[in-house]
């Protein structure tokens, strides 16, 4: 290993999962770096400040990582630990994703109040709870009849109001419900068929400075090849069609037994009543050409037209 700092920070957000997340890959460091330090750096960002509105009405990209990079960039921090669904394509110059760490579930969870089954056994006119507009559309398309209110806030928070009653189920990604131990709470995995995930959901990304040859080397053995090349895809996606997390737009790759890249593309309006859905399949050395060839797909098919709509919107 190349000699370097005795003393490395990470930046992150405070919540329970980011520093879930933090501490994972700062005991991961640990283990790697024999004898370096890791301490963590918490820090507020926009997103954390701003809980009454929903994202997609404050500008939803880069909300979550704005003060985070900018710790990177002032050398505050030597590396950042991000849910990956949550950083924009583009990056600050002098910054990138230096490792991408293999990916926890990539589902949505259904958590219900006792009585419930499912999906198909929500009431009539049921009340469920999510900050995502990509999952209202996709729950709109097959149960219309439900009332879908925003719900912001922590994991642990967002339970604690289905508890309180003010909901009759809410949807959180799989990923971090079992991370943070309430993988018993669930009551139904949503399959990818019925809600495709948000891009990247599920994967933790580690970004750094590009010039930083020790923390680039260190941070590399972190990096879970399938999972990359699947990020890559479905980030190139997205980029393609420019959304933020906060537009009705999925994605999601895998890489099959055989060796090909396959991958499931979304646009849906936000009531639901439309959706446009791809496949695409490949080579995982074109992950990126794959990703945009499959947004250039759902544009032709009138994806720009719903997307138009939906930035007017916001």
């Amino acid at each position: 290993m190349m000699k370097g700092k005795k003393n490395i920070v990470i930046a992150t957000r405070g919540s329970m999962l980011a520093l879930w997340q933090a501490e994972w890959i700062k005991s991961e460091l640990e283990k790697l770096s024999g004898g370096v330090t890791v301490g963590l750096k918490k820090i507020k960002t926009t997103g954390d400040k701003i809980l009454d509105v929903p994202l997609a009405q404050v500008g939803g990209k880069g909300l979550f990582v704005k003060e985070i990079e900018e710790a990177l960039l002032d050398r505050s921090a030597d590396l950042a630990v991000h849910s990956m669904k949550d950083v924009p394509t583009e990056l600050p110059a002098g910054l990138h994703l230096s490792a991408i760490t293999k990916r926890e579930d990539p589902r949505d969870a259904l958590i219900a109040r006792p009585g419930i089954s499912g999906i198909k056994g929500l009431p009539q006119g049921a009340h469920v709870g999510t900050s995502s507009l990509r999952r209202m559309c996709q729950l709109l398309s097959i149960r219309p009849d439900i009332r879908i209110t925003q719900l912001r806030g922590n994991v642990d928070t967002r339970i604690r109001k289905l508890d309180e009653g003010k909901f009759d189920a809410i949807i959180l990604a799989a990923a971090g419900v079992k991370r943070l131990g309430y993988s018993g709470r669930v009551t139904e995995m949503i399959p990818v068929e019925t809600s495709l995930p948000a891009i990247a959901q599920g994967a933790v990304g580690i970004e750094c400075r590009v010039d930083d040859g020790f923390i680039n080397e260190l941070v590399s053995k972190l990096d879970h090849h399938e999972t990359a090349v699947c990020v890559r895809a479905e980030r190139a996606f997205l980029k393609r069609l420019e959304g933020g997390c906060q537009v009705p737009i999925a994605g999601h790759a895998v890489l099959e037994k055989g060796g090909k890249l396959v991958m499931t593309g979304l646009v849906g309006s936000l009531s639901g009543e439309i959706i446009i859905k791809e496949r695409i399949s490949g080579e995982p050395e074109n992950a990126g050409a794959l990703g945009i060839s499959l947004a250039n797909t759902l544009l032709a098919k009138g994806a720009d037209k719903i997307l138009a709509e939906v930035y007017g919107k916001n």
